[in-house]
């Protein structure tokens, strides 16, 4: 997929911009989110910072958002508005979200069209990441600091459901990252920020009807083949229910969950690094660990250690039960023959014991096919 945006002629926005109604507690939320997240960035003056927008309620109230913080601080703002063509009514969507964001004084404009075909993970995978290929395109080719998305709480209560029902451990319930980088080979990494995880959906419509915004509602979100439609709209109103489920409580619940298991995962992460770093010994094709080193660390460190090594030779993310074999080869329970491997991993990766004298004194981790 190859990006080469077009970037909009200005164009003057209605009289009726900005609103002459005074800023309801979403706008003060949000303004105040969006504000905090770009001075971290440190963002030179006139560097753009660009928010992607589809037209729903969450990116449409991004929008008006960036536009107020813009108003009030000078921060530069542009759109990044894509079209999936996915559905008929999608051009005429794009064209409207790029001339509300034009009104409001966003600059620039880019309206990107994607090709997405469905992958092994589906449809709206493959759109996620050709989004997030285009996100790092865009911004290189207007020289943007970084790229908002407008992922609210709602989301990050689906991410948390969602990642409770992979099993995939506390980086899966963490949720949504407020910040992080996206890279793609032949261009600088790109920051992407998701100042409005605070906020509601119900506080984006909110912000939409002050602002006089008629925002696009997706028919795709009825479509409950996608897990996270049926999430939406049935397992979180459930749960929320008070007769039916546990509560209101859940949603607030499942938001606090992410965010205290992002700072843990955060920490675990950090410490699997370093450890990592220490014990690593990296040859001619392969990865060599010292294994009576490994056989004393926690096994929450251990995973992360050798998933950090897997994936140094490009295959994805280990699942437990492939690590729960690992950790056997590593330290065979007490009565069961010792193996020295293989232990063969999706990417074309492979796990073994390698003798030294005696005993078994290194774990290799080699990919399955020469690296150029």
């Amino acid at each position: 997929m190859s990006a080469s945006p077009q970037v909009d002629p200005p164009m003057s926005g209605p009289d009726v911009w900005p609103p002459s109604a005074g800023w309801p507690a979403a706008v003060h939320t949000g303004v105040k989110a969006l504000k905090a997240m770009v001075h971290s960035w440190s963002v030179p003056d006139r560097q753009p910072v660009l928010i992607a927008v589809s037209g729903g309620a969450d990116s449409m109230a991004m929008a008006v958002l960036a536009a107020e913080t813009q108003r009030i601080t000078g921060i530069s703002f542009g759109a990044l508005i894509f079209d999936h063509r996915l559905q008929a009514i999608t051009e005429h969507v794009a064209v409207q979200a790029a001339r509300g964001c034009r009104a409001m004084g966003l600059r620039p404009v880019l309206v990107q069209d994607l090709t997405v075909a469905a992958g092994r993970d589906g449809l709206e995978a493959a759109a996620r990441q050709a989004r997030y290929e285009a996100f790092v395109q865009c911004a290189h080719h207007v020289q943007a600091a970084g790229v908002l998305t407008a992922h609210t709480a709602n989301d990050q209560a689906e991410q948390v459901l969602l990642g409770l029902a992979r099993g995939s451990g506390l980086r899966s319930i963490a949720g949504i990252r407020t910040q992080r980088t996206h890279e793609l080979p032949g261009y600088p990494p790109v920051r992407i920020g998701r100042p409005l995880l605070e906020l509601t959906r119900e506080d984006t419509e909110q912000i939409c009807a002050w602002a006089g915004i008629r925002y696009f509602e997706d028919p795709m979100n009825l479509d409950e083949s996608i897990a996270r439609i049926r999430v939406r709209n049935h397992l979180l109103p459930t749960l929320m229910d008070a007769t039916t489920g546990l509560g209101p409580g859940v949603f607030s619940g499942l938001v606090t969950t992410a965010t205290l298991a992002a700072d843990d995962a955060d920490v675990l992460e950090d410490i699997a690094q370093n450890t990592y770093r220490e014990l690593v010994v990296e040859e001619p094709q392969q990865l060599s660990f010292p294994l009576k080193a490994l056989q004393r660390l926690q096994p929450a460190i251990l995973r992360r250690v050798v998933a950090i090594a897997v994936q140094h030779f490009g295959a994805p993310q280990p699942s437990f039960e492939r690590l729960a074999a690992i950790e056997e080869l590593i330290s065979p329970p007490v009565g069961r023959a010792s193996s020295a491997g293989p232990i063969q991993l999706e990417g074309h990766v492979s796990l073994y014991r390698k003798k030294a004298g005696e005993e078994y004194a290194k774990l290799l981790v080699i990919p399955s096919y020469p690296r150029d």
